[in-house]
């Protein structure tokens, strides 16, 4: 979700260190920063979130990505990435003579942002390297391993993405210490500024005091209900259970080293991330047979993350003033040791410890709670960087809860009977992390990507087996559609109800897969009116089908998509304006079989005000958010600027396009015509808007001189006239010039959204 809440929530007051030097003593801001329009106005819409990381920000804007990554001599970059892991530098030498685990963290750390509830997160625009995410607590040296391996960047340049490198470098460690890995794909476009609108959580903190890492006030706020309750829960969007954390507190909740707890808020964080129990505990127990946990110097006597280190620091932070401040006296989370006796090799030790031996609360030298074995015969660990220096195993609090929990302890219970089990969990269960977030397999690129049709997190749909359409089918088809004498406001509202399950986060849903005729689409409250078009449209497609010889089909998903378009023309014709609407033939058909109700479930809107509707839970779902406020979020979510949104939503109005066919924003006389009725009403001060609830939710339209009431709206229709933003807009709009340029902007901005998922065609 977009950061969409109060900003009073959001920021922390501090007086600036010195004085402005175009004059004035200036205190305003978050962390002394001057005041912007959100301290002053911190209920208004940010509508300028929509334009972030534009093109003015990316010098690669014309750059082909995908033809520079293929010829690149793959074979040659996994050498260099090898070559690089078994090395070691003198400003940050490699633990064990092998940076493997240190990259495993940094690729593991940059995708494990990915949170299923809204697509955001994950490693697909290399967010790791910009503010927040850069400087989290969590992500302590992170910086360090991206400084290693930029030679590696540097050489081959634009070629490879900071998120590809990352993520491969992450699994190519794997590989040399003796893990068989399930592939790689690349894909990544890397963003070219920090992302300022993610909402990461509620909590006020400041970077600069680390040593509130574990404050109890902070976690409070974004747990729902009481601790140990059934209703205890993390708030929505949210995966990670604390402020600057990328999974759960690996002390426990609290830093209270509880097992049972922190075996609870790993179920809800990996569950927010889409992975089950046995994904689960396969990352957890895969990823801690590598490497070593660091905790050689106390929280607060570390430095300033990077986005505020002093300039001199280059953008590395975090630094230890003790003694060299890296190798034995490292500091990342506070907990020192490691997990296995071989700490750079694949192995089952890690679980075969764990349940071995009995394991008792000790600390580090930082102070952080940490689990010893009780057994003085226990096998030690060697000493990352002292030769012959023997340490005791070290396991976390979050590790103890993978023994404790009863449906944890049997997935690792039949890790430690079957190694090749584990192996491949582990090996998919990898895949899956750093590769979540890339949408459908059209994105991936290399040649060890996969192309099975099994995996069902990717949304498979099964390849293309028949020609499509061509131009005289569509002529034929469009015939065809109107003859089922289905209205324009329901073929618009289909094929609007199709594309607009789309996210551009994780690039999930979208019209292609004809999804919504399927479940759980096609149950959904918002769809209820969908279902008469899609049989009306499934008769449309057996009719044209049955009759072709050769290998010509259409595609229910196609079939929608083409009812709307259609529709808007005739809809445009009524208006007064010829147009045509692009349509693009080619998408294909799925089946419930390869569609995860659970996962898609996920894509169910709580607030789509594009089709005007709210869900019956919204009041307990919303958490202070408004409808108007999730609308803008799912129109970042649909990749639109505020000038496609504002065609889209006065477009769909006048259609006649609300999920129950109400009449709420319908400011026309003219339903099914396309007019810029919408925009004229919604400028004009002949009218008076009253409110018809005492929330402000529902509203009436009354005319100025006779009170008599005109029309109705939600606040997903008032919002274009009294966002300023919006409203300049739709001022456009409503201008006696107005109404031809609108059509043809909704015309762009509907195929816009009709094509956003596919990728079979623009990559």
């Amino acid at each position: 979700m977009l950061d969409i809440k109060n900003d009073k929530t959001n920021t922390q007051t501090h007086e600036m260190e010195g004085k402005c030097p175009f004059g004035g003593d200036r205190v305003g801001g978050a962390l002394g920063t001057p005041p912007t329009l959100s301290d002053w106005y911190p209920d208004r819409l940010k509508v300028e979130q929509l334009h972030s990381n534009g093109p003015q920000a990316n010098p690669l804007s014309d750059f082909d990505y995908a033809a520079a990554f293929n010829s690149i001599d793959y074979a040659a970059l996994k050498q260099d990435i090898r070559a690089f892991l078994t090395s070691s530098v003198a400003w940050w030498p490699s633990d064990y003579g092998n940076y493997g685990p240190q990259m495993i963290r940094m690729a593991w750390h940059a995708a494990g942002t990915y949170r299923i509830s809204d697509g955001r997160g994950g490693a697909g625009e290399a967010l790791q390297r910009f503010a927040p995410i850069s400087s989290w607590w969590d992500n302590g040296n992170t910086d360090k391993s991206r400084r290693l391996i930029w030679p590696i960047k540097q050489k081959y340049g634009s070629a490879l993405s900071w998120g590809d490198l990352m993520i491969l470098t992450g699994t190519v460690a794997l590989e040399i210490m003796g893990f068989p890995t399930y592939g790689f794909a690349g894909g990544r476009r890397d963003a070219w500024e920090a992302d300022t609108s993610t909402y990461w959580g509620p909590e006020v903190w400041d970077p600069r005091n680390i040593a509130s890492f574990d404050s109890m006030v902070t976690r409070d706020k974004r747990w729902r209900g009481q601790n140990g309750d059934a209703d205890y829960d993390l708030e929505n969007p949210l995966a990670a259970t604390h402020q600057a954390l990328i999974y759960v507190n690996p002390e426990g909740p609290y830093a209270n080293g509880d097992p049972m707890g922190s075996a609870r808020d790993i179920r809800i964080s990996f569950t927010r991330m889409a992975m089950n129990d046995e994904e689960t505990v396969a990352l957890i127990a895969g990823g801690h047979a590598f490497g070593k946990s660091h905790g050689m110097a106390k929280a607060d006597e570390i430095g300033p993350p990077p986005e505020i280190a002093p300039i001199q620091a280059m953008g590395m932070g975090w630094q230890n003033p003790n003694g060299t401040g890296f190798a034995e006296y490292t500091m990342t989370n506070g907990i020192e040791g490691s997990w296995t006796p071989n700490p750079t090799q694949w192995d089952n030790s890690y679980l075969e410890n764990l349940f071995k031996f009995e394991w008792e609360q000790t600390k580090s030298p930082a102070g952080a709670i940490q689990w010893t074995p009780v057994d003085p015969d226990a096998p030690k660990t060697p000493d990352a960087h002292i030769p012959g220096k023997m340490n005791p195993l070290m396991m976390m609090t979050s590790d103890i809860a993978l023994k404790v929990d009863p449906d944890f302890r049997a997935v690792c219970e039949k890790f430690l009977q079957d190694f090749d089990a584990f192996t491949q969990a582990f090996s998919k269960a990898w895949y899956k992390l750093t590769h979540r977030d890339m949408g459908p397999r059209e994105r991936y690129l290399g040649p060890e990507k996969r192309n099975e049709n099994s995996l069902a997190w990717q949304d498979p749909i099964p390849p293309l087996d028949y020609d499509p359409i061509g131009a005289g089918d569509v002529a034929t088809l469009k015939q065809a559609i109107l003859a089922t004498g289905m209205s324009s406001s329901d073929l618009v509202f289909a094929a609007f109800s199709a594309a607009a399950t789309y996210r551009n986060s994780d690039k999930r849903g979208g019209a292609n897969g004809g999804r919504l005729a399927l479940s759980p689409q096609k149950d959904w409250a918002v769809n209820r009116r969908t279902v008469p078009v899609v049989a009306a449209l499934r008769g449309v497609m057996e009719d044209f089908n049955g009759t072709q010889s050769g290998g010509i089909r259409v595609s229910l998903a196609d079939l929608i998509v083409l009812g709307g378009c259609v529709a808007i023309e005739r809809a445009a014709a009524e208006a007064g304006v010829e147009v045509t609407v692009p349509f693009t033939p080619g998408r294909r058909d799925t089946t419930q079989e390869l569609t995860d109700i659970e996962m898609f479930t996920w894509l169910k809107p709580v607030v789509d005000g594009f089709r005007n509707y709210v869900d019956d839970q919204y009041g307990q779902i919303a958490q202070g958010v408004s409808p108007e406020g999730m609308f803008l979020d799912k129109a970042q979510l649909l990749a639109l600027t505020a000038p496609e949104w504002v065609a889209l939503v006065g477009g769909l109005r006048v259609m006649g396009a609300n999920h129950d066919g109400s009449s709420h924003g319908v400011f026309t006389d003219r339903v099914g015509v396309l007019s810029n009725d919408f925009f004229t009403v919604l400028t004009s001060m002949e009218y008076e808007w009253k409110k018809l609830d005492e929330q402000g939710m529902s509203f009436s339209i009354d005319d100025r001189d006779t009170g008599t009431p005109r029309f109705q709206a939600t606040r997903c229709d008032l919002v274009f006239g009294s966002n300023s933003q919006l409203r300049a807009v739709a001022e456009v709009y409503a201008g006696h010039d107005g109404h031809g340029r609108f059509v043809r902007d909704f015309v762009k901005a509907w195929d816009k959204v009709m094509m956003l998922d596919r990728y079979d065609i623009h990559g």
